[in-house]
């Protein structure tokens, strides 16, 4: 993904606040049934109760944040768990520093 693509992805305050809550899930999502908050990522579910949208509107914003490269999903059983991409995140942050 651009620069420019990365810049539409966050260019949204839910997406940001997505990006923000997945820095420190535990202290932003309870705990779940299955998968680990840090190691395996929060679930879509908890994500979409926690931005007030229903599962659809949610998994857009998912579908955005991961083409980007932000953030990466995990399935487990059936449902994906999503984290931070800090790996990219990173690469991100040299080229905004580059580019200014």
């Amino acid at each position: 993904m651009t620069i420019a693509g990365v810049i539409k992805a966050v260019a949204n305050g839910r997406r940001l606040a997505i990006l923000d809550w997945l820095k420190d899930p535990r202290a932003h999502f309870p705990p779940q049934v299955y998968g680990d908050l840090v190691k395996d990522g929060v679930c879509g579910l908890f994500i979409a109760r926690k931005l007030r949208v229903g599962q659809p509107t949610a998994s857009e914003h998912l579908r955005i944040l991961a083409q980007a490269g932000l953030i990466k999903g995990k399935r487990i059983k059936q449902w994906t768990f999503y984290k931070r991409d800090e790996k990219r995140i990173a690469v991100v942050k040299r080229a905004f520093r580059d580019a200014l």
